[in-house]
């Protein structure tokens, strides 16, 4: 929001359903951008009534899409927010957007949808194929954007590993080789901003560079708070969570394949529509989801994705359920 309101637009919608952080921002850029027009709405990607009156109200030409559920192991024992959220969320917002005629619709996607192997992953992936099913009935320029970790966003690393050094330590680490596509919050809006609004292809991935060891970005962190790693301030390792992945991809090989340079850092692919029973398949993991079926939900997911299959495989059982029993 901060760099479309740079951008002059005519009118600037801000939906979310957090009304604190949303009377925050819109503070924020009331002040930096007096002569803009701003608006705030209070809302939920989950209700279709107030996402299609908000759309008929101000019929916007552009929509960013970036609402989702993130936290990867809360999603693993909530499977059903993260559906619920993150793909008929997505299908909302996206069925919406042809209603009222928009012309351009982002997608902020997440490299956690490649070979998913959590919840938080799947429902990214289904998200991505949802975007693309709208696509082929619909006027609108969809467009999805893939990336890796932003520096500093919500629920990201650096403002842990920054309380965790401000308190002594010690700063936690999941694996000593896990490793990360890290780029910072202004870089990748403004690669979204320009993949999204030129709309090379369906799906446009953000190269971020070679990945980072979490682990050297704690020691960096703690050496730029004038401390000594492992002397001044200890670095434990705790596992990985469930559903995380040592490393991350940006794209399949199949993607890498058909991939085109289209800018500096961003590489776009054409995509074929995804099959009916795949869309099936996903209407069947909403319902479950409305329902509260987690295990027919995550049998769904796993049917989809035999990486998610093979993860849940490797997990080790969450405290609750071990406690259960």
């Amino acid at each position: 929001c901060r760099q479309v309101a740079e951008l002059e637009p005519a009118t600037l919608v801000l939906v979310d359903t957090d009304e604190n952080a949303l009377y925050l921002q819109y503070r924020e850029l009331q002040a930096r951008h007096p002569s803009l027009v701003i608006a705030p709405e209070v809302a939920d990607v989950r209700d279709p009534r107030r996402l299609r009156g908000i759309g008929a109200q101000y019929r916007p030409q552009d929509v960013f899409h970036a609402a989702a559920r993130k936290h990867v192991p809360f999603m693993e024992s909530m499977p059903e927010e993260a559906i619920k959220t993150n793909v008929t969320g997505c299908r909302t917002v996206a069925r919406m957007a042809t209603e009222v005629g928009v012309e351009r619709f982002v997608l902020i996607s997440t490299d956690k949808a490649v070979g998913p192997s959590s919840v938080m992953g799947a429902s990214k992936r289904l998200a991505e194929f949802i975007v693309r099913d709208e696509a082929e009935r619909s006027p609108v320029r969809f467009t999805v954007v893939r990336f890796g970790n932003v520096l500093g966003s919500a629920g990201s690393v650096v403002p842990l590993f920054k309380a965790q050094i401000a308190g002594g330590g010690p700063v936690t680490v999941t694996h000593p080789e896990c490793t990360r596509y890290l780029m910072t919050i202004r870089e990748a809006v403004g690669l979204v901003l320009l993949a999204g609004l030129n709309h090379p292809a369906d799906l446009c991935i953000l190269e971020m560079g070679d990945p980072i060891r979490i682990l050297d970005l704690a020691r960096l962190m703690i050496t730029m708070s004038g401390r000594v790693p492992d002397e001044d301030v200890s670095i434990v390792f705790t596992g990985l969570r469930p559903g995380e992945k040592l490393d991350e991809e940006l794209m399949t090989a199949d993607e890498a394949a058909a991939s085109q340079i289209f800018r500096d850092a961003i590489r776009a692919i054409l995509t074929p529509p995804p099959p009916a029973a795949v869309m099936e398949a996903i209407s069947a993991i909403e319902k479950q989801a409305e329902l509260g079926d987690r295990e027919g939900l995550r049998s769904g997911l796993g049917g989809l994705f035999p990486t998610y299959a093979a993860a849940r495989g490797q997990l080790p059982e969450t405290q609750a359920a071990a406690r259960q029993r």
